[in-house]
């Protein structure tokens, strides 16, 4: 089957268990306009963990952050099996584009904007976080733009949506390690603070949104340049 123009590329789309689970929802009464919603729930939830962290103490401190890292992942997997469903299970609609596109300019943001408020004790670390988002939805505004206008879809990083939450979902792992790795080895709270990894994150994530705009915005100018 062919891939329909403006398609993300991703190779686990041919692994058998997510063609067979993609092969199950088709058989079901499920659209994939409604998956593409599901995945707004999902980061809405991890989003909410995220929040949570600078009110909470205890078990907490660990159960939120793996809570956050499951649900971005599923966020993740409905954004797979949304275009699976509609492309190989042939449920496609003349809407599907808008539900394909709209809920990720949704849930970023959300889990981004999470992702600062989560981190207590640094002024700026809010700030940080709707940065993030920012820069997050201006890579895929670029991308957009530059399809409407002519030039391929350029869905490259470093810092594209599948590259932003694996490294969120990591620092959600790294974070909920951190209060056991501090009562293990106490000497290492002068250096591991509790958000300093979700800090260091969004640090990364913005340089690197800031270097993705750039390298979509060159790639598009230089096709439609040498287009003419």
């Amino acid at each position: 089957m062919s891939e329909p123009a403006g398609r993300r590329p991703l190779k686990v789309r041919s692994a058998k268990a997510a063609t067979k689970l993609a092969k199950a929802l088709s058989e079901k009464n499920i659209t994939p306009n409604q998956i593409s919603i599901l995945s707004i729930v999902f980061a809405a939830l991890a989003a909410a963990c995220l929040m949570a962290l600078p009110h909470v103490s205890g078990h907490y401190l660990w159960i939120l952050p793996l809570c956050a890292a499951l649900l971005i992942q599923c966020r993740l997997l409905c954004n797979l099996f949304d275009g699976m469903v509609a492309v190989e299970g042939g449920k496609g609609t003349a809407s599907g584009e808008l539900f394909n596109d709209i809920p990720d300019r949704i849930a970023d943001p959300l889990l981004l904007i999470a992702a600062g408020y989560s981190i207590s004790g640094v002024d700026w670390a809010s700030t940080l976080g709707w940065a993030a988002a920012l820069l997050a939805v201006m890579t895929a505004y670029i991308r957009t733009l530059a399809l409407s206008i002519g030039a391929p879809a350029n869905f490259a990083g470093p810092m594209a949506k599948q590259h932003r939450m694996a490294i969120l979902t990591v620092a959600c792992v790294l974070t909920a390690m951190q209060p056991a790795f501090i009562k293990l080895i106490p000497a290492a709270a002068s250096f591991w603070s509790y958000g300093s990894v979700m800090l260091i994150t969004l640090i990364i994530i913005c340089v690197g949104c800031i270097l993705t705009c750039y390298k979509r915005t060159l790639s598009a100018y230089r096709y439609l340049e040498n287009k003419v």
